[in-house]
């Protein structure tokens, strides 16, 4: 209810009108069935100009925090989250990662189009950085396929820590679903996994034109909040 109310009353007609953004591609969503667009992620508007531009819903994993907020302004948080289809999931390692791979494989199951980040968090810089397994072991398990989109000029729009997007184009760019045939059976494989999801994050690139950074985003921005200026080397794969 508050998905189609957001899209095609309150928010989407708006949204388009004001931004005009653009879309490349919309041929490779499949009208019907379970897939994951696998996107990078350059500002918090990315969720809000994705579904925009597709005829079909899109559901987001996100942050547990934007459904807990107290007074006026959690209670707009939390409305706004849900209009735009997205599920809280706890985050963190452990069970919370595990409950949030479940949670995802029953969107996928149900169907559903599951709109992923495999960077993890907001490019710090505009390079794209290392993709997190998880895309890939939600592919195989789900065995659906995975459609990389690119997101242009949204950070642009909505650098880091501004509120409300401004006037400018934004676009997005949808790439030919990846294939996980070779793969199937094999999501307890970590180099299949490693292979499947650098090979999404290739394919982003293209899209994007992003330089690549081979890091971890998370990581990175915990360097530069500690004026290390610089990131560690990449550690083993987290999914």
């Amino acid at each position: 209810m508050y998905y189609q109310l957001f899209k095609h009353v309150l928010l989407g007609p708006g949204l388009k009108v004001y931004y005009h953004p653009w879309a490349e591609g919309l041929e490779n969503v499949p009208e019907s069935g379970g897939a994951i667009l696998a996107s990078n992620h350059l500002s918090f508007s990315d969720s809000i100009f994705l579904p925009l531009v597709l005829k079909r819903k899109v559901v987001f994993l996100g942050k547990s925090e934007y459904f807990t907020g107290k007074g006026v302004k959690g209670a707009a948080t939390r409305a706004f989250m849900q209009g735009v289809g997205t599920i809280p999931v706890h985050r963190g390692g452990g069970r919370a990662s595990e409950a949030a791979l479940r949670t995802g494989l029953q969107v996928l199951s149900g169907g559903e189009l599951l709109g992923i980040y495999p960077e993890g968090t907001r490019s710090p810089d505009g390079r794209l950085y290392r993709g997190k397994t998880g895309v890939a072991r939600l592919a195989i398990e789900a065995d659906v396929p995975i459609i990389p989109v690119a997101m242009i000029g949204t950070d642009v729009a909505q650098p880091i820590g501004q509120r409300v997007p401004s006037r400018t184009d934004i676009g997005v760019r949808i790439g030919a679903p990846i294939d996980i045939a070779p793969y199937r059976g094999r999501q307890d494989d970590r180099d299949a996994l490693r292979e499947l999801t650098d090979l999404v994050m290739k394919a982003i690139a293209e899209l994007s034109g992003q330089e690549i950074a081979d890091r971890d985003a998370a990581q990175y921005k915990r360097a530069l909040t500690k004026g290390e200026g610089q990131a560690p080397a990449a550690s083993p794969e987290e999914s």
